[in-house]
């Protein structure tokens, strides 16, 4: 009797963890294809505010003032950044909006407008637009177009690791500066109070023969 009884619970147990087993694949499936799904509208996404991004700063050097790159935007294109030795370039949006640093490196308002006298303080995610800072180093070529058509080149001088609540940039002066801003550790995950800051010092006359031969190098 004991026996029929165990057999009986063995038959109907069966079936129940054959259901059981395609539940929990098609839960797992469904998450998977989830996750999946959220990757591909994220890089979507991205690849076509990149998109964006770029027809508001080729209307931008066509004189066009405070373009935005979609409607809800609450930025635009102040200036375009590129670092030859790293292969690396990026459109500026002004400010230091949420939004903003979202899907671009931001302008500080506060500061100097690149190129003119004083400090222009550029920031961006650690971990997405300004990632490649963790390779820049002391003698480096930056090259920075503003919204006039007219690129200004600098050259990386010194690099800091300061405070968030003291960083010690002074964003006035005579002489046009740089400063690259951005979380660091530059590979760590959790949000940290210390900011890694690259300072840039202008070339002065790219046009002089020494100036030539060194952006040449």
């Amino acid at each position: 009797m004991i026996l029929a009884a165990n057999t009986l619970r063995g038959r109907t147990s069966r079936p129940l963890r054959r259901r059981l087993a395609v539940v929990l694949g098609c839960v797992i499936m469904l998450i998977g294809g989830a996750s999946i799904a959220q990757s591909v509208y994220m890089s979507g996404k991205a690849a076509l505010a990149q998109i964006l991004l770029q027809r508001a700063w080729t209307k931008t050097l066509d004189g066009e003032t405070s373009v935005k790159p979609w409607n809800w935007a609450d930025t635009w294109p102040v200036a375009k950044i590129s670092v030859p030795r790293l292969d690396r370039s990026r459109i500026v949006l002004s400010g230091f909006s949420g939004q903003a640093l979202a899907f671009a490196p931001g302008l500080l308002e506060q500061g100097a407008v690149p190129g003119q006298p004083g400090m222009a303080v550029i920031a961006a995610h650690r971990d997405t637009h300004f990632k490649f800072l963790k390779n820049i180093e002391i003698g480096d070529r930056v090259d920075i177009t503003s919204a006039d058509g007219v690129t200004t080149v600098f050259e990386i001088t010194e690099t800091q690791i300061v405070q968030a609540s003291s960083s010690g940039l002074v964003t006035d002066g005579q002489t046009p500066r740089i400063a690259l801003v951005t979380c660091f550790p530059i590979d760590a995950i959790v949000q940290g109070d210390q900011r890694f800051v690259a300072i840039g010092e202008i070339v002065p006359d790219p046009e002089t023969e020494e100036n030539k031969r060194w952006l040449r190098e």
